[in-house]
């Protein structure tokens, strides 16, 4: 009997191996055999798991960060060519700043140079993690930069994020949350109108274009850069499926489970590849209005803190035993 254990991070309190790595103590402690296999969705934790998986060296370059203030950030090479970033290490919304933290001033420049550093080192893929931005830039600032510093060389970028937002309504949609007030918002709107229209391609109306303020579509219009599901590149990168196959077992989990699940988030792919394998959902909270989506799932346990965590691996392992154990005896 084993346990497949494919949780997401709890943002802002565990990562995915950290879930992980708890979860499973608590399988094992009951008797089981636990499978940890941490996942993303694009987002928070994205780009360690695909280092990781790439088995990729790390990379430390000078940048620069959203606001321009100098820093030092890393990015992971892998020996097939494929140079992973995540998009926060540069242009991320909690890097320090020594001015104003201004949503409109805020860009993607030093997400730009990591991105030329990778293809003056020989990247032939370069994969963009798009969570956690300050940024509405449009994806202006990494252009430049990257324009600025040599190209691409050849490099095909894929770009990959959660979210189906269009170009035009990222600061809508994500701008009060990087900062911006509703003039803000207005301005910025109409930056990314201008923008998208001086662009070699026109990125509006595009799903997914918006991501990360809008670096997304600016990868698309400037490099032609491929746009893809989080959830299903980092499930493939870690051979999923053939985990999954193998299991009896799978259980997910994320900070919290709500409406939003089901629209491109990771618990979502992973019961689309389950094979009508019982899932448990090992979450931190679980909103109101989850509805009928609860229904995807043989058991859904709230653990908030690690032992809770441990005490949800055990409960899922005994649910697993009872479940053999009636078949048996049909």
């Amino acid at each position: 009997m084993k346990i497949l254990i494919a949780p997401d991070s709890f943002k802002g309190t565990y990562t995915a191996n950290e879930v992980a790595a708890n979860i499973a103590s608590g399988v094992r402690a009951a008797g089981g055999a636990a499978v940890e296999l941490p996942v993303a969705d694009g987002g928070e934790g994205t780009y360690e798991i695909l280092r990781d998986a790439l088995n990729a060296e790390l990379v430390d370059v000078d940048t620069v960060g959203p606001w321009r203030d100098p820093l030092r950030a890393s990015y992971a090479l892998a020996s097939d060519g494929t140079a992973v970033i995540g998009l926060a290490a540069a242009s991320g919304i909690t890097l320090p700043c020594s001015g104003e933290r201004s949503a409109l001033t805020a860009d993607t420049y030093g997400t730009g140079l990591l991105m030329a550093d990778a293809a003056s080192r020989g990247a032939t893929r370069i994969v963009v993690a798009a969570g956690g931005s300050a940024t509405t830039d449009g994806g202006t600032g990494a252009v430049t930069a990257i324009d600025e510093h040599g190209g691409l060389r050849g490099a095909k970028v894929v770009v990959l994020s959660d979210v189906t937002t269009a170009f035009e309504d990222a600061a809508g949609i994500f701008g009060p949350q990087k900062g911006a007030d509703p003039a803000q918002v207005q301005h910025l709107t109409e930056r990314l109108h201008q923008q998208a229209a001086s662009y070699p391609n026109d990125p509006r109306g595009l799903a997914g274009t918006g991501a990360a303020g809008g670096f997304s579509g600016g990868m698309w219009a400037s490099y032609g850069a491929e746009l893809v599901s989080g959830a299903d590149f980092i499930l493939d990168a870690l051979d999923f499926d053939r985990h999954v196959a193998a299991a009896d077992l799978v259980v997910v989990g994320e900070g919290r489970l709500d409406s939003q699940t089901g629209q491109g988030k990771i618990i979502s792919a992973i019961l689309g590849r389950a094979a009508r394998k019982p899932v448990f959902a090992v979450v931190g909270s679980v909103a109101a209005d989850l509805g009928a989506y609860a229904e995807n799932f043989s058991g859904i346990l709230i653990a908030s803190d690690a032992e809770a965590m441990r005490v949800a691996g055990q409960h899922v392992h005994k649910h697993l035993l009872r479940s053999l154990q009636a078949q048996n005896h049909q």
